[in-house]
């Protein structure tokens, strides 16, 4: 059975049972819990949630736009019918706007338009966040020749936490590290999470960091291992508690269904030579079965 929907649906009660009411930046409050582990092996199972339906074609592209296009255009992913990023997307004039409360200065929140003057090269990007910063330094080249080369290396880590381009980013990476090793002949990857939307973001990410140890494993002759992940402020926002409520009930009352497995072409062994078209030719998720879609808002 999953075990990633079991540890998925003990963090959303723990949050519930928990967790403490506060103000964010978008003006509609969160419950949280300041920190949260959980460990999952990949050599035994493919984590996607079952007990709701995850969208992983859009889940997927997204993380080959960031460590194989290594892009910050939305218009790539808008290409391939991915429009998760269009509320972040810098403005032909080279502006990002968003109607949200912000801090008014006095430890209070007012409704103010946000306005970030980027230059009209920025347009249709994110600015410097993701897929920027890690074309800027090679950081998927590296990790795969390091992984190759020198796989006892303890330095492999990528982080698109970069000081000197958050300013310039409409949204600093949320997932902002991952640290990298072979043991055994697997490899393994531990990834920090500074915030974390638990109903929406949560489980793209985590199937999309399971896809990439996948592939680089598959790409450098490794088995999948264990992906540690690690979250500083875990929240559900306030509009979004019923559907984690109902998403509690069906597995309290139906349980989980059986994991799916990931297939990978086996022919193709250059991570930037898989298929990154609409069809994600080279890549597969066999046999998911899941218990129907839930709707959750976003908060900007």
């Amino acid at each position: 059975m999953s075990q990633w929907d079991k540890d998925y649906i003990a963090l959303c009660k723990r949050i519930l049972s928990e967790g403490r009411e506060v103000e964010n930046r978008t003006g509609i409050n969160t419950v949280k819990v300041p920190s949260h582990h959980f460990k999952l092996d990949l050599s035994k199972e493919f984590p996607v949630l079952t007990t709701k339906q995850l969208f992983f074609r859009q889940a997927i592209t997204e993380m080959l736009w960031i460590y194989q296009a290594q892009s910050n255009d939305v218009r790539w992913l808008r290409d391939r019918n991915v429009n998760i990023w269009n509320e972040w997307e810098i403005d032909e004039e080279g502006f990002w706007r968003a109607n949200q409360k912000v801090p008014d200065g006095n430890g209070g929140l007012v409704d103010k338009e946000i306005v970030r003057e980027f230059g009209k090269e920025w347009a249709h990007t994110i600015g410097t966040a993701y897929g920027y910063i890690v074309k800027k330094f090679s950081m998927t080249q590296k990790l795969i020749e390091t992984i190759k080369t020198n796989p006892n290396d303890r330095r492999m880590v990528m982080t698109l936490w970069q000081d000197d381009y958050v300013p310039t980013a409409v949204l600093p990476s949320c997932v902002w590290s991952s640290e990298w090793d072979v043991t055994d002949g697997k490899l393994n990857a531990w990834v920090h999470q500074r915030s974390c939307d638990v109903p929406l973001g949560l489980p793209f990410n985590v199937t999309q960091y399971a896809t990439l140890l996948c592939l680089i494993a598959h790409c450098t002759g490794l088995e999948p291992g264990t992906l540690d992940w690690s979250i500083k402020d875990a929240h559900i926002y306030v509009n979004q508690i019923e559907g984690i409520k109902e998403q509690i009930e069906r597995f309290d009352t139906k349980g989980d269904l059986p994991a799916p497995t990931l297939w990978i072409n086996p022919d193709i062994t250059d991570f930037f030579a898989i298929d990154n078209s609409k069809e994600l030719n080279d890549i597969k998720i066999v046999g998911y079965e899941h218990m129907g879609k839930i709707s959750f808002p976003i908060a900007q």
